[in-house]
């Protein structure tokens, strides 16, 4: 066994439910860690208007119809929800999932799905990072079993909130997602048992050294957060045949080529080019990989990733 985790991360749009749910069961199969969905509420690759299903409504279905894999939001959207009630639907989750959930949190980005639900988006990111570390320090104590009441002048206003029935797990995980080096990394060595990041490896070696410097002030120990890498990876036998599948899964989310050229998170090739790939990200300290799949899913892709790739990947030594 080795530290190497996949999850995979199911996108919600441009799919029908028995699709999504099949796609789900089979993670769970194959031997992934952990199931994923986006918490989007408009589809966020190509045109807006396309079909896309809710988050958490998602994730409970997915705990009935699963027994092992970890699920989450990948990453739950603070402004769409109170953070109690984030904490509440979370906690429903883990008695669903049997002590399976982990709480996914970032400050959202996509200004138009909010703007179309009527939901404040505030008057920038600063502003919403502010409510992310305020929802983030508060849903800790919650789903500690803590009771929470709210300082004045910040956005919420608990009131000798206390969450019952309190989740299954003693700790039950949050992830944040985010590489903001100011505020975000700051929430991460905070608050966070899984830090989720885009980006190549040298990026993400500049960030890990921000989230050290971080942790250092907090007095948090920086092994104790699993990194975690988000992309989009397609398999194939030759390259060619890997970006032919890429392009018409992407024409299947209505999204043209040039609204994703020099997306770096999109891996598309070989077995042995993804393995390298994941390699050079575990040589920086990030062990755990979270595969967005966008439907229809890819099923050779899934299968190849954890039959082929994976033994390539735990089979080459790492220093981190």
């Amino acid at each position: 066994m080795t530290d190497l985790k996949l999850g995979i991360a199911l996108w919600s749009q441009a799919s029908d439910w028995p699709a999504f749910l099949a796609a789900a069961q089979a993670a769970e199969r194959l031997g992934y860690d952990h199931v994923w969905t986006w918490d989007h509420i408009q589809a966020i690759f190509g045109e807006p208007d396309q079909p896309i299903f809710e988050g958490y409504t998602a994730l409970a279905a997915v705990a009935q119809a699963t027994e092992r894999v970890r699920i989450g939001l990948f990453v739950g959207a603070n402004p769409f929800r109170n953070p109690g009630l984030a904490v509440k639907s979370v906690t429903t989750l883990d008695h669903i999932s049997d002590g399976r959930a982990i709480m996914g949190l970032g400050a959202a980005w996509f200004g138009h799905e909010h703007k179309s639900f009527g939901i404040d988006f505030g008057s920038g990111f600063g502003d919403r990072l502010d409510w992310l570390a305020e929802a983030t320090a508060g849903a800790r104590t919650l789903l500690d079993g803590g009771e929470l009441t709210s300082q004045p002048g910040g956005r919420y206003s608990f009131d000798h909130l206390r969450i019952l029935p309190a989740p299954i797990q003693a700790h039950l995980p949050l992830m944040i997602g985010g590489g903001g080096e100011r505020k975000t990394l700051r929430i991460v060595a905070q608050y966070a048992d899984m830090w989720n990041v885009f980006g190549m490896p040298d990026t993400l070696v500049h960030k890990d050294a921000i989230l050290r410097q971080h942790c250092a002030e907090v007095g948090r120990d920086p092994a104790a957060i699993e990194r975690s890498v988000g992309c989009k990876i397609t398999i194939r036998g030759t390259e060619a045949e890997a970006e032919r599948v890429r392009r018409s899964i992407l024409e299947h989310n209505r999204t043209p080529l040039e609204r994703v050229d020099g997306d770096h998170t999109f891996w598309t090739g070989t077995p042995e080019q993804i393995a390298e790939t994941m390699i050079g990200y575990r040589r920086i300290g990030f062990h755990t990989f979270i595969v967005e799949l966008p439907a229809p899913y890819d099923a050779e892709t899934m299968e190849t990733l954890v039959q082929v790739v994976r033994p390539m990947v735990e089979s080459t030594p790492v220093s981190s």
